[in-house]
């Protein structure tokens, strides 16, 4: 019956899903999507009708699957790629890391142009930001401020890879093993991306990985966090399963062999390790259904991120021609990246801003993104956070106000890419 029941599937999804194409000015292009078929579907009916609702067979396969494709020993699956990032850091103030933990007070650097949720963790946990200015072109972190931001309070530095190009993670993880710091690497739309011939994310201490619908596969809502230290992996795994100091898996029990012969804290003998609590932690699993179609989506990621670098050079070949009012992106130096979105800035002294060229390809059905948060520092949520700045920031105010992405993601085709750049062209003389 099961398999009857997937075979319907697949005809449903031919007869209500297959052939939807996106018709350029007709549809609007979106600057993001999924690419979904019919075993993505098949995958989330077959995990559906397994009724088992929480983490299962599908989540252990995925995360052994998928840390092998990022060159990682271990994979975490958790709900969102935000969650991901507030485990990687909060694993961090745990107190197994002893004279190395991190604590309300130390400082952490990190970017003022990006997404709130790579800064959100540091302040959350009652630490100080240390924000510093990112380069042009290539978008990421200005690594000559490094030394500027640096004191004595200073424990970790939690960046992202802006936009799926990389920062110089080699660089990066230099500076902090030379000055005993932690190393987040926020890869969440990176995925796929190498640095110097590694995988993102292999530099860190810890990384971590988005699957919301936008990014280069998806599970709906998902995420996880990447390691290679069994015991990053057990911290880790600990504050996303209730704090809980049991390892064992959900409906499993005894994996340790000892689950009544523990004495931790000031509970007595013998309490059950199922309850005993090591860190105030959080319930931030999976369901199965959502593991399910990352199984299927992940065999076709290397095609999907093959697609992105095509359509990246493809669209930038287009529009060369207006580098004397725009300014393209490149990858940084020693980088092969994965993109998650085709950035664009309009050069000063033009008569056209990037305001009026937004609003004129929005008329025209093709859809684009700010660089996310753009100065994070005038967003409204920070005020009066305590944080540290160094300079002015001016590359960040510049691409606040002068830059924005288009899409290039894998349900794109030249077709789509010709007219994007056709409009942009129009626009622009």
């Amino acid at each position: 019956m099961r398999e009857e029941i997937l075979g319907k599937m697949r005809h449903f999804w031919r007869d209500e899903h297959g052939g939807k194409k996106i018709i350029p000015g007709e549809n609007m292009i979106q600057p993001s999507g999924k690419v979904i078929d019919e075993e993505d579907l098949v995958a989330l009916v077959d995990s559906s009708m397994d009724l088992w609702l929480t983490t299962g067979r599908y989540a252990k396969t995925f995360e052994k699957d998928f840390a092998k494709y990022m060159d990682q020993k271990f994979c975490l699956l958790v709900n969102s790629g935000s969650s991901a990032n507030l485990l990687a850091f909060a694993a961090l103030t745990s107190p197994q890391w002893e004279e190395r933990q991190i604590k309300p007070g130390d400082e952490v650097i990190t970017v003022a142009a990006g997404f709130p949720t790579t800064v959100n963790p540091i302040i959350q946990h009652g630490c100080v930001p240390v924000f510093v200015d990112i380069e042009l072109e290539t978008y990421e972190m200005d690594l000559s401020q490094m030394e500027a931001a640096l004191s004595d309070k200073t424990k970790a530095v939690m960046i992202a890879h802006t936009l799926g190009n990389g920062f110089d993670a080699k660089v990066v993880k230099e500076f902090c093993d030379k000055n005993n710091l932690w190393l987040i690497e926020d890869c969440c739309d990176a995925t796929g991306t190498t640095v110097h011939g590694k995988m993102v994310g292999t530099y860190g201490d810890v990384a971590t990985v988005s699957f919301y619908p936008a990014h280069h596969m998806t599970m709906g809502e998902g995420g996880a966090v990447l390691m290679n230290d069994p015991k990053m992996k057990k911290v880790v795994e600990s504050f996303r399963d209730w704090g809980r100091d049991c390892w064992c898996p959900p409906g499993k029990d005894d994996t340790c062999g000892k689950r009544f012969n523990w004495k931790l804290g000031e509970l007595p003998e013998g309490f059950d390790h199922k309850y005993i609590y090591s860190h105030i932690g959080y319930n931030l699993k999976v369901t199965d259904m959502q593991a399910a179609l990352g199984v299927s989506q992940l065999k076709k990621l290397p095609g999907f991120v093959q697609k992105r670098k095509d359509n990246y050079k493809y669209l930038r070949s287009k529009l060369e021609e207006l580098e004397d009012v725009l300014l393209l992106p490149k990858a940084t130096e020693g980088t092969d990246p994965s993109w998650f979105g085709f950035p664009i800035s309009v050069r000063p002294g033009g008569k056209v801003s990037k305001q009026e060229l937004v609003e004129f390809l929005q008329d025209q059905k093709i859809g684009s993104r700010n660089i996310f948060g753009g100065n994070l520092l005038r967003q409204p949520l920070y005020e009066g956070v305590e944080k540290r700045v160094i300079g002015d920031l001016p590359n960040t105010d510049y691409v606040m106000n002068n830059s924005f992405w288009v899409g290039i993601w894998p349900g794109l085709d030249e077709q789509h890419l010709d007219y994007i750049a056709e409009k942009i062209k129009e626009k622009m003389k």
